[in-house]
């Protein structure tokens, strides 16, 4: 009988990114099974629906179990300081609903009332105060302010460690350096968060980000694109960003091709069904009140919500997507604050 010929085993060592990018389309098959209990499935829509409310609730309840703790080991609760200036409507429903979450999560919480009157040397030394207050863990102040006062100057004034609004130009230079991540945008946060909690894999994805904002397109379209390596937050995806002066028919090929839309820009109706790709997860992050010809009003999306919710595999609707998370993720950045704080007081008092 003739000597059968040697075996030969070839080995062929994969480098590290080609074997990151065979996880990531692994990671991308159980996308495929959400977490059911923040998913919604509705008769005659391909779409499911992200509960924002119930996944919010699950932040928040995670985070209140971790102020438990802190508290039980006679360490105070976590505290949010909002400032609040002049008396625009919108502003005040969304600092009651900031400070109602914090107390639910069992934070101290106050919100300091000032009138549109105050000058912003007044303001920058009210600020500085709170900076210096050991008692606050996280300090914001809400926006929009008065004409008279600089928006950046103020945002800058507040200390990059109790920044959780996270939009002091130190916290923005670290996530947009991509080696270190401070506090990030709330509404960017929980948009990532949504991401993450329904299993939506974003390595090697095509993302297309509609809207450039300084606190939420751009701090999210640089988290997406960064390296995971430097941090979890980060998304290794293809990332393309479009903005008002981008043509129409380029929107429509640019949103066709990505797996991934999120669109921040406040036109109502924006995103239609044959602008996306059939499977495609969307995120509607628009906010606008309209008037309904019956004299009501009701809050939309940039997304047409009739259309898209036919084509694509996940949804967030307006309301009650996006926003929900928004509100949990400062409550979060709030309990960093806090954690962030004490571990310093530890190693240095």
């Amino acid at each position: 009988l003739a000597e059968s010929p040697p075996l030969i085993v070839v080995s062929i060592v994969l480098p590290e990114r080609i074997k990151q990018f065979c996880r990531g389309i692994k990671n991308s098959a159980k996308s495929a099974v959400p977490p059911i209990d923040c998913l919604l499935s509705k008769p005659g829509m391909r779409a499911r629906l992200v509960d924002g409310n119930a996944m919010a609730d699950s932040v928040c309840t995670e985070v209140c179990s971790e102020i438990t703790k802190m508290t039980s080991s006679g360490r105070r609760a976590p505290n949010l300081t909002v400032v609040l200036v002049g008396d625009d409507p919108a502003s005040h429903i969304y600092v009651t609903k900031k400070q109602n979450t914090a107390k639910r999560c069992r934070m101290n919480a106050q919100t300091i009332r000032k009138p549109s009157s105050i000058s912003q040397d007044e303001l920058m030394q009210l600020i500085n105060d709170l900076n210096s207050d050991p008692t606050v863990d996280g300090l914001l102040v809400q926006l929009p302010l008065p004409n008279h006062i600089n928006e950046s100057t103020i945002c800058n004034a507040v200390s990059p460690e109790k920044d959780v609004d996270g939009f002091n130009q130190i916290n923005i230079g670290k996530y947009s350096s991509g080696h270190s991540v401070g506090f990030i945008p709330a509404t960017p946060l929980g948009i990532l968060e949504i991401l993450k909690r329904c299993h939506i894999a974003t390595f090697g994805q095509n993302v297309c980000v509609v809207g450039r904002s300084k606190h939420i397109g751009f701090p999210l379209a640089t988290l997406l694109h960064s390296d995971r390596k430097y941090s979890e937050l980060c998304g290794d995806a293809t990332v393309t960003m479009c903005h008002r002066y981008t043509p129409s028919d380029q929107l429509v090929v640019m949103t066709r091709h990505a797996d991934i839309v999120i669109s921040a820009t406040g036109v109502t109706g924006l995103i239609k069904g044959d602008m996306i790709k059939p499977g495609a997860v969307v995120i509607d992050v628009g906010l606008t009140k309209v008037q309904l010809p019956c004299g009501k009003s009701k809050l939309m999306g940039d997304v047409d919500f009739d259309s898209v919710s036919q084509v694509a595999s996940l949804l967030t609707p307006v309301p009650g997507g996006v926003g929900p998370m928004t509100v949990a993720m400062l409550m979060k950045n709030t309990l960093e604050a806090a954690k962030k704080r004490f571990r310093l007081c530890r190693e240095h008092c």
